[in-house]
């Protein structure tokens, strides 16, 4: 599958929605993984802003991927980010898009409320 690296230096990206687990089947409630390691898969929103243009973007990110606390507005740094275009057809209808999947999601915010040593 083709995949294309996205650049995210000079972004500033915060948390849209807090991580939610992936779901593979919405009848059983199954929790989608990781097609090479087996983890289990994530979803997070994030507000990604570059040269004065905003967009919401869902990442899928394996659960191990998180680094600290990642609530409504954290500011994240994002690692290995790529886009995925997909195609597929259901009851007749032609639907298609881009996903994102990122390695990890790391909270900015961690050593904020930290006093700094002297």
């Amino acid at each position: 599958m083709r995949q294309i690296p996205v650049d995210t230096t000079g972004a500033v990206v915060m948390v849209a929605q807090p991580p939610q687990p992936k779901i593979a089947n919405r009848q059983t409630g199954e929790v989608a993984t990781d097609r090479d390691t087996g983890a289990p898969l994530m979803t997070v929103d994030v507000m990604f802003v570059m040269n004065g243009n905003a967009e919401i973007l869902s990442l899928t990110v394996p659960e191990t991927g998180f680094t600290g606390e990642l609530t409504t507005g954290t500011p994240v740094g994002l690692t290995g980010v790529v886009a995925r275009p997909w195609e597929n057809e259901f009851n007749g209808q032609k639907r298609h898009g881009i996903s994102f999947r990122a390695i990890a999601v790391t909270s900015l915010a961690a050593d904020a409320g930290k006093p700094k040593a002297a």
